[in-house]
């Protein structure tokens, strides 16, 4: 079994335990305004196994699933360091930015999923992404380019009930990840930008 499907299995099971109790999903989600002991602080980790509804977890698992077994072929076992550092790292900014808003609270996968979604657009720039709705299949590079502009205008906006923060920041640490774990792949992607396939 591969490593993508253990976590998503993971997470499957843990969000359905919280869509039944709620104590379970108050003591997972990240809760910024009550996280000022640092023994609070696992919910930087554990609320990317919890999601809000079935249609937020199906879609993290599925973008999960598409996804996560390219990024095992390429880094093997360290797929399930960035997806877990993803969802602490991508965490930080909204933990830091409402540690004093006692209604803000957040929860879901899309922070870890996003840095293992740009670590594919980073080693496979030109290569097809599907698009539910969308005929045609647009190339990684432009829209990583458009999915962070789109984040972060809406984090920018901070309005509804969507983490763009958490979106924008997984993103770009899957490509700071692949930096980290091998600095020669800056060469590789802007050999791949200069050579469109």
């Amino acid at each position: 079994m591969g490593l993508t499907i253990i976590i998503i299995a993971i997470t499957v099971l843990v969000s359905i335990a919280a869509f039944n109790n709620t104590d379970l999903e108050n003591k997972l989600i990240l809760w910024p305004r009550y996280m000022d002991n640092p023994a609070e602080y696992y919910r930087l980790l554990t609320s990317g196994f919890i999601h809000a509804d079935w249609n937020h977890l199906l879609f993290n698992m599925f973008s999960l699933y598409f996804v996560g077994q390219s990024v095992e072929m390429q880094i093997g076992m360290q797929m399930v360091t960035l997806y877990l550092t993803g969802i602490i790292v991508s965490s930080l900014p909204s933990f830091l930015k409402n540690r004093n808003n006692s209604h803000y609270r957040a929860l879901g996968a899309s922070g870890g999923v996003s840095s293992v979604l740009f670590l594919v657009i980073y080693f496979f720039p030109w290569a097809k992404l599907q698009i539910m709705f969308i005929p045609i299949g647009i190339p990684c590079i432009l829209y990583g380019v458009l999915y962070l502009i789109y984040e972060a205008y809406m984090g920018r906006r901070g309005q509804g009930n969507v983490n763009h923060d958490a979106h924008f920041w997984g993103a770009v640490y899957g490509i700071l990840f692949a930096l980290m774990i091998d600095p020669t792949h800056g060469l590789s992607f802007l050999n791949e930008l200069m050579h469109p396939r």
